[in-house]
């Protein structure tokens, strides 16, 4: 099977590269995977009503009800809950739990890569091949640490969740980025509400409630793993919008709303991948609220695409994709892009 040197010193050079820096102001933007363009009115007036509040230090009140907000979401308890600054901290806290050596399921989701590798923590990646399912995952014995996305990111393939349990060993700690999980109706094969010793599930709010700019997230897992995860942190590591930021999104009127929208994303994504399809481009089956497609002449796709204001990410950062691979969020305005790559197929692309 492929993959890089698991002792490499120096993460691929696309490690740090995330779809932002496709997209420029005033662009129609399919690179970035966040829902909306702003936040819900009401979590803006919620924000809001929070600003005369930042002359003061963050309260343990504002923290305890974000992490009971959390834990009445998942049906966890409180010690089981760590309120992150984005589920990318987690990823940046990763070395606290010590591996000696991380086996990261790719193509997924770079943040991993950059992070450990800068920790010194040896890397083995292991890369699945097209369709990119969980079964052909062969993971070293000696891999302490395993991180895998479910729904991947940028491969949007939802794993089931007992082929995530099977990479369990003893003296292991599985890692599952379920950063999108709440994008897929009733959010299946989640590990969220399960409570083990040693899988630790990392979710993001900033896609569903476009809070990219907040940086808000949190972590599930037993207690003492989680103790050691947030070792070393910085006082008051999340400030007060934050906290108040999860418990609103985690309240039970907002998770109906995130899953409504879910709803309406899953109706979108099938029409979108056939029609992607019907302009030459192979899409990978998935369940995520963005469609990797791979098409002739994509490097001079996307650069054609973002002189029409048009930006879609392009996958070549990946390790295990290349430069024939493109993502592009799953949107209303899907007719635009498809109809741009259309026009473009049909003059040939490069110019």
């Amino acid at each position: 099977m492929a993959s890089l040197d698991p002792g490499a010193s120096i993460a691929p050079p696309g490690a740090r590269y995330h779809g932002d820096q496709a997209a420029e102001p005033g662009m129609l933007d399919f690179a970035v995977n966040v829902r909306h363009r702003q936040p819900p009115a009401w979590l803006v007036q919620r924000l809001a009503d929070r600003l005369p509040d930042l002359a003061r230090y963050p309260s343990t009140d504002d923290e305890r009800a974000a992490r009971d907000a959390v834990a009445a979401r998942h049906g966890r308890a409180r010690d089981e809950v760590a309120l992150l600054a984005g589920a990318a901290e987690g990823f940046a806290l990763l070395s606290n739990l010590r591996p000696r050596r991380a086996a990261l399921i790719a193509p997924s989701f770079t943040e991993p890569d950059a992070v450990l590798t800068a920790a010194g923590v040896p890397v083995h990646h292991v890369v699945l091949p097209p369709p990119f399912q969980l079964g052909a995952a062969e993971v070293p014995d000696d891999a302490d640490l395993v991180v895998v996305g479910n729904p991947t990111n940028p491969t949007s393939v939802l794993h089931p969740g007992e082929q995530i349990l099977a990479l369990r060993r003893s003296g292991r700690v599985v890692v599952v980025d379920e950063a999108f999980a709440d994008s897929v109706p009733g959010e299946p094969e989640s590990l969220a509400g399960d409570s083990l010793p040693d899988v630790v599930v990392l979710r993001s709010l900033t896609k569903t409630w476009s809070l990219a700019g907040l940086r808000v997230g949190y972590a599930l897992g037993a207690p003492e793993v989680l103790a050691q995860l947030t070792a070393r942190r910085a006082h008051w590591p999340l400030g007060t919008l934050q906290l108040a930021a999860i418990a609103a999104s985690c309240a039970p009127d907002a998770v109906a709303e995130a899953a409504a929208g879910a709803q309406r994303l899953a109706a979108l994504r099938p029409e979108m991948a056939a029609a992607l399809e019907s302009v030459g481009a192979e899409v990978v089956d998935g369940r995520a609220p963005f469609v990797l497609f791979s098409i002739p002449e994509a490097v001079a796709l996307r650069k054609r695409l973002a002189d029409k204001g048009i930006a879609v990410r392009r996958c070549d950062t990946f390790v295990g994709l290349d430069a024939r691979y493109l993502r592009a969020a799953v949107r209303p305005e899907w007719p635009v892009l498809v109809e741009a790559i259309g026009e473009l197929a049909m003059s040939g692309v490069p110019r």
